[in-house]
This record gives C-alpha cells, structure tokens and sequence, in this order.
C-alpha cells in the first residue's frame, strides 16, 4: 500500500542523514525533496502547501531530542504533521441510536461501493457483534440488487427483498421497518451508483435520508484515481450531509494522493480502508498507523490485532511446541503458509514490520508473492502424510510423483525440502530452551502474539533477514 510513497518519502530523508544539525537550508532541501515526492503522489497542492508550510515554520524552530539525531527528529515532525493532515483522531462508525442504526452508502460505478457494503456488513456481524441487515435501492444498474444478495448470502447476512420496479424510497421505508420488527442492530442501504455526481443522484439521496434518517452516510471513492477521489467527495460533502469516506482499492495503490487528501479537501474523516478484494479485506482507518506505514516504520498494532483474529491460536501454539521439541514436519510447514496466506500473504506482513519499508522493491519481489506460496502448498499436499512426517523417504521416483501431482517440476520439489531442512537446522542450533524462550517472547499469556519484547533484524544493505 503506497509503496512508491513510501520509498519517495524515504529518499527524500537521505539529505538530513549524517547531518549533525537542523539549519536553515538543509530543513529547506529536506522540504523540497518531499514535496517533489507528495507532487509524484498525485496529492492535492492545497494540501501540499498546507502540510509543507506547517513542517517548515515547526522544523525551523526545533531543537533535535536528547538521543535523537536530526533525521530523526525531522521524520517525526514530519509523522505528527501528515497524522494531522490525514485525520488526526481515528473516528470510528457511530452506531449510538434506538436500533436499527441505519447506514447509507453511496459512490459512483466502478468505485466498489456494493462490494463495500458486504465487507462493512462482515465487519459488523465478526468484530461488533452486530445482527445486519442489507438492502438495495439501486433499481438503474443491472444485476445491482441479485449482486447484493449473491455477496449477502457469501457473509452470512439477511438481505431485505427489493425489484426494479420498486420506488427507492419505497424500498428504504420498507427494510427499515421489517429491520425494526426484527430487531436488526444495523440497516445497511446500498444507493444508485452513477458514472458522475449529478442533481438527479442528490435529489434521490435527499428523498432516501428523508425516509429512514440515518444515523452515518458514507461515500465510497477508488483510491486509485488520486486526488480526484478527494474533489469528488467534497461535491457529494457540499451537497449533502456526508459522515465518513470508505477508501478502496488502496492495496493496488502506490501513490496514496488520495488518502493524503480526502480528508483536508473535504473536512470529513475516512472511516475505513479497502484493503484487497477478499471480502473481509476492510480495516477501519487509524490515520497514525497508516502514517507509520508511509515513512517505513511499520504497523505492528495491526499486525497483532490481524493475527489475533485470522490465526487458529491451538494449532499455533500446536506448532510452536514441536519447534520447541524438533518435531516440526511439512504438515505443520503447510499450516503456516495457509495462515500467512489467510493474513494477507508475506508481503502483506512484512509491510507491517518496523524496519521492513527500506527493504528494496527488486528483494521483495524475489522473495515474496501468493503463487510461491500456493506451490509449496500443492507440493506438500502431493505428499503423502508418511513422506511429510520423514523427509528422508523422498527421494527420485517419490519426488516426480510429487512433481506430477502439484503441478511443478521435481526442482521446486527439491527447492521445497531444502528451504526445510534448512529451517529444521536453524531450529536444531537453536536448542530447545533457547527456542522455549523465543516463543514465551512471541506469545503473551492469552496466546495472542506480543512483538513488544522482540528485537528487530538488522537491515544492514540489501541482505533479507531469513
């Protein structure tokens, strides 16, 4: 997510490293240098000149920390100020009404609001606890309503019945009235999409909020079209009276400009974040978490939240014993790919690591990807349960048929048992109490994953820490 961000703002840094003092002109070329890379970002000017001319007047002024470098010093200006710019205070759904809370979503085609609302109705249902409801007003596009009903269905959620031949606000009066009789926490109405914001898709959105009042209405914007995502959402703010933005798309999105403008642009706060096309890929939005990502520092507050509730924590901690005792297998090897891969896959996590954002973009790639990792899974599932309990037993005749079965090569069926006998190695050296102790580290006593006693890889030049 903004990786070119990312790697343009940490570039620009370089001329503060070394320096033993913040002047006058090495803050100004430091300056320079970012604005070059919000411009490549595709961010609003506005918002460039405000952030830049808030940066400036502090840095000038600033006294480097006891401990700190000046780099270091500038790069956390730097972090309040994009903070601050970006939202401030993570705002999160207001829900604090007489049920049903009703939610309105809104956006233009192709931004992916309908697919939006399945996601936020997951969220609701898994991480609040909340018994949703979700319905279609959008009579105009085709498939619209059997769209909903198919992503509905795919969550585990009621979808209130409606036609195209149904009036919208016919339908919005309905479902919020069947949502009261069943005591549904949460209404959520999927509104007409249109290919531009037009007097005819404000009139019908008044008519809607009129009907049913909700209590949040969001709008929907693809981060992938820059700072026209935040012009966008201001002319659908100026007209009507919008609560929040949902951001999509951001994980194929490595220039961030809309991220870095919607809210200054617009005065309302992103509440949640797209993050991929799985249906449970909605993370709401802390704006200094996704600062951290941007200047390379990593999120590990979100890494552990994800890992809290994507990671079967019995099979885990199943796992970490047989470490522990050097009766780690394939099998166990094949469930930790299938959780990374439920988490998002390695790069995924890794951008969420402190340190992980300076690794070059040419060793991620080499080292990073779901098809690798769907190979080793087809490998391993071409073993028998004998052959990956006794790695020994593989051998010519056994490795082709394997080959065969996974759909590869016997040189990634090698490949595969070197990278693990390689681990079993690494965790021979290891011993078994310094193992013990590496995972009393990794683990709190809930069994959720606590990274705060654990020391960080030195990423000294291009070398990856595995």
């Amino acid at each position: 997510m903004f990786d070119n961000l990312t790697e343009r703002l940490q570039n620009s840094f370089k001329t503060l490293q070394g320096k033993n003092k913040l002047s006058t002109s090495n803050i100004k070329e430091a300056i320079r240098e970012v604005r070059r890379a919000l411009l490549e970002a595709d961010v609003a000017l506005e918002v460039i000149k405000v952030f830049l001319d808030q940066v400036q007047t502090k840095a000038l002024g600033l006294k480097v920390g006891k401990g700190l470098t000046p780099l270091q010093t500038f790069i956390k200006l730097v972090e309040t100020e994009l903070t601050e710019i970006i939202g401030g205070e993570t705002e999160l759904l207001d829900l604090k009404t007489q049920p049903p809370a009703v939610i309105m979503v809104a956006g233009l085609q192709g931004a992916g609001k309908t697919t939006s609302i399945a996601k936020l109705a997951l969220y609701l249902k898994q991480r609040e606890d909340k018994k949703v409801l979700v319905v279609s007003a959008d009579v105009y596009r085709p498939a619209a309503i059997e769209q909903l009903e198919v992503l509905a269905k795919q969550v585990e959620v009621d979808c209130f019945p409606s036609t195209i031949d149904d009036k919208p606000s016919d339908i919005v009066a309905s479902a919020k009235k069947h949502a009261q009789k069943q005591f549904f926490d949460v209404l959520l109405i999927d509104t007409a999409g249109r290919l531009h914001i037009d007097e005819q898709m404000m009139d019908e959105i008044k008519v809607l909020q009129e009907k049913v009042n909700p209590i949040e209405t969001l709008f929907v914007v693809d981060s992938m079209t820059g700072q026209d995502a935040a012009y966008t959402a201001k002319a659908f703010a100026n007209a009507l009276p919008l609560t929040g933005i949902i951001l999509t798309k951001t994980d194929g999105d490595a220039r961030g400009g809309a991220a870095l403008s919607v809210r200054h642009i617009t005065g309302k706060p992103i509440k949640f974040l797209g993050v991929g096309e799985k249906i449970d890929a909605l993370d709401p939005f802390h704006p200094e978490r996704v600062v951290s990502r941007l200047l390379g520092m990593g999120d590990v507050l979100s890494l552990v939240e994800e890992i809290s509730r994507k990671v079967d924590h019995k099979k885990a901690q199943k796992s970490a014993q047989k470490m522990a005792k050097g009766q780690f297998d394939l099998s166990d090897m094949r469930d930790q790919l299938l959780q990374m891969e439920q988490m998002g896959g390695i790069e995924t996590l890794m951008e969420k690591l402190p340190s992980m954002g300076h690794i070059p973009q040419n060793v991620k790639n080499q080292i990073m990807g779901g098809a690798e990792t769907k190979k080793m899974v087809a490998i391993i599932n071409s073993m028998t349960p004998k052959e990956r309990n006794h790695i020994k037993l593989i051998k010519g005749s056994r490795k082709a048929r394997i080959a065969n079965g996974s759909g590869t090569n016997v040189q990634a069926v090698n490949k595969l048992i070197k990278q693990f006998e390689k681990m079993q190695k690494q965790m021979k050296k290891m011993g078994g109490g310094k193992m013990k102790k590496m995972m009393a580290q990794m683990t709190g006593t809930d069994g959720i994953p606590d990274f705060s006693n654990m020391k960080l890889p030195n990423m000294g030049g291009n070398k990856f820490p595995f």
